[in-house]
Order: structure tokens, then C-alpha cells, then sequence
């Protein structure tokens, strides 16, 4: 059963919780359709969301369009108020203050991917959605994988290409909803030849794509979650935190979760609890153990910062692990703890006390004295 201290109210946390989920509430939300290649039809996807909400009586205009390929979409266009777009020099870009002004229940953004040119209040498209959703309007939008930054890599990887223009990923994680545009492979190489990718690029791409859409579910769970107090651990993702200590076997637990973390694409957490004075040997030991998670891709974390280290080392990772979403804890046991002024078996209290989480227990080869 988890301890009490983290079922109890906390009137500041109560009244964060009340001031975050009153700000999400003001803000318009956002909707993103997702292309894992160019010409999966997300943009046609956007229009065609745009019209089944028109239909329902909502007030939708467009805000921009994408000039490139629009014979496809002219008639979904056609049903639509236009903005017109902003001229600076010979560019368009968003008349944020139109739209405003006009102050529509949902705005369709396409070619979201967009960097404005010089003299623009605002430097990239995406920083304009952000103007228009902080004033209550809705947005929905279309995007391709290569667009986002922290992707580019791995698309390049997978294309030999990369994409001038970006909008970052923590962007991408603010949507309300995200939608996959999961054409399949087939439709873009066979009938019509729309895509100059193979199948298996495709195939790659989309599994990418997959996966950031995960992420972002996870994002918004876990934002929920916070803003209900919920402290549970749940999750779209495996996150799998290791508990280092001068005795336990450390590099065993880090290989062994950073291959789960590798197969549920997941991520790697890794801890040490302050213990007060510790010999040369062990505050070493703790060091390249340390050192060894950051090269595995670990986030590493140091707690406990009290005189003499944490009062109750099992405690603090407990809160911390449900601070983290933490699904999966690794640590290591021998019949002698490591933290000596326990009274009780360390392994058994945080099976007690991590609730929700799965406990795995490594038997320490070998001991340092701390």
C-alpha cells in the first residue's frame, strides 16, 4: 500500500492544479495531422476535419493554405472564409490580428512548417498558432515527420534528405490530439507513384511516425494526470528507472534496462539517494556507475541533498518515481544493506511502497564498503 504522505492534499499543489487546468481551458486546442511522407494527403485530411465541423455548426475559416498541390483540395477550399494572408515583401504569412479580429471558433493552419520572412512579429509559423490558440481559438493543423526538428536526423538517415524548414517537437507535444495519416506504402509507390521512396523507407518512416504519436498521448496523459493530481503510473511508455548504490551491480541493471527500454521505446532513468559519508572506494564506485548510465543514454538524477545524506533513502525514490512516471524500478539486493541504518529489509519496503510500479531485484555481485 503506497504511504499515506502521498494521498494527502496539498493546498499549494490543489491550487496549481486549479490555475493549470484554468489556463488550458482559455487556451484554444490544437489538432495535428500527421504525415509520415510527403503526400500521404494530410492536408486533405485537415480541410476534410474542417468541413465535418462546419457541417456541425461550428465557425471555420482558414488562416492559411498551401499553394503546392492545392488542385487537389480546391473543392474543400471553395467551402471555406479565407483570412487573407499578411504580404511582407514576397512573402505570406498569417494576419494573426485578422484572425483575431475575426475571432472564429476553429482556424485551419496548413503548411505549418513555415519560417516567415524578415520583419514578421512573428519568426515561424508555428509561433503565430501559438498567438491565435492563446486567444481561445482552436487550430487545426497538418504537418509532415521530416518537418519536426528532433526527427530530422533519423529521417535523413532513413532519405538521404533534410528539411530546411522545422517546428520543434515540445510544439508538437502541446496538441490536443494528434492523428496519424496511415496511408499504406503501397498507395505511394504502386498506384500513381506519388512517393520516389521505397517500401521499406515507408515502412521506416512510418514506425517513426508511430512512435512520436505515442509520445504524444504520453504527454498528454501524463499532463492530465497532473492536473488531476494523479500520481499513479500510468503510461504510454515503458520508463524504467535503475537504482545505483556503492554496492549494487550497476552495470548489470543499466545493460539490462537500457535493452528493455531500446525494445519498448521507452526511456532509462537512472538514481542515486545521498548517503552521507562514503568511503573513497564507494563515492568512486558510485561516480563510474554514474558515468556509465549517462554513456547508455540515461537521465541520471542525484537526490537526497540533506546533512548526511536522505533519512529514508527507500522514501525519497519512491516519491521520485512517481514524480517521473516511472513504470519499471531495477535494484540491487544482498543479504547486507548497503544503508546500514535500516531496519528492515530495503527490497521488501519499496515493493511495499511502489504501488502501480514492477519491482525488478538484482543479487549484487560483490560489495564495497561504504
Amino acid at each position: 500500500m503506497a504511504s499515506k504522505e502521498f494521498c494527502r492534499p496539498d493546498p499549494e499543489e490543489l491550487l496549481r492544479q486549479i490555475t493549470a487546468q484554468e489556463a488550458h481551458e482559455a487556451r484554444g486546442r490544437l489538432k495535428i495531422f500527421l504525415g509520415y511522407a510527403p503526400r500521404v494527403g494530410k492536408s486533405l485530411r485537415m480541410f476534410d476535419e474542417g468541413r465535418r465541423r462546419k457541417k456541425r455548426g461550428q465557425d471555420v475559416v482558414i488562416g492559411s493554405i498551401q499553394r503546392k498541390g492545392l488542385d487537389d483540395i480546391a473543392g474543400l477550399v471553395k467551402e471555406f472564409e479565407v483570412i487573407p494572408p499578411l504580404r511582407i515583401g514576397e512573402a505570406d504569412t498569417i494576419d494573426v490580428e485578422a484572425v483575431l479580429r475575426r475571432a472564429p471558433q476553429v482556424c485551419l493552419v496548413d503548411e505549418l512548417a513555415r519560417d516567415n520572412p524578415p520583419g514578421s512579429k512573428y519568426p515561424h509559423r508555428w509561433q503565430e498558432v501559438e498567438e491565435i490558440r492563446a486567444h481561445g481559438v482552436n487550430v487545426v493543423s497538418a504537418i509532415n515527420l521530416q518537418h519536426i526538428c528532433e526527427q530530422q536526423d533519423a529521417v535523413q538517415r532513413i532519405t538521404g534528405r533534410r528539411s530546411a524548414n522545422f517546428v520543434p517537437q515540445s510544439f508538437i507535444q502541446t496538441a490536443d490530439e494528434i492523428v496519424l495519416v496511415d496511408v499504406p506504402a503501397e498507395d505511394l509507390t504502386h498506384h500513381g507513384g506519388k512517393s520516389s521512396l521505397s517500401p521499406a523507407q515507408l515502412s521506416e518512416l512510418r514506425e517513426l511516425a508511430l512512435l512520436l504519436a505515442a509520445q504524444v498521448v504520453e504527454h498528454q496523459l501524463q499532463s492530465y494526470m497532473d492536473s488531476h493530481g494523479i500520481l499513479q503510473s500510468w503510461g504510454t511508455q515503458e520508463r524504467i528507472l535503475v537504482c545505483i548504490t556503492p554496492r549494487s551491480s550497476a552495470r548489470s541493471m543499466l545493460e539490462s534496462g537500457a535493452r528493455a527500454a531500446q525494445r519498448f521505446h521507452g526511456q532509462l532513468l537512472a538514481v542515486y539517494v545521498k548517503q552521507g559519508e562514503l568511503t573513497r572506494a564507494a563515492e568512486e564506485a558510485v561516480e563510474e556507475n554514474l558515468e556509465f548510465a549517462r554513456k547508455l543514454g540515461a537521465e541520471v538524477h542525484v537526490i537526497g541533498g540533506e546533512a548526511g545524506g536522505a533519512k529514508d533513502p527507500i522514501a525519497e525514490i519512491v516519491r521520485f518515481a512517481r514524480e517521473q512516471r516511472i513504470t519499471q524500478v531495477f535494484i540491487g539486493h544482498t543479504q547486507q544493506s548497503s544503508w546500514k541504518f535500516w531496519s528492515q529489509n530495503p527490497v521488501d519496503k519499496l515493493i511495499r511502497e511502489a504501488e502501480g510500479m514492477d519491482v525488478r531485484i538484482f543479487p549484487n555481485a560483490g560489495a564495497q564498503a561504504a
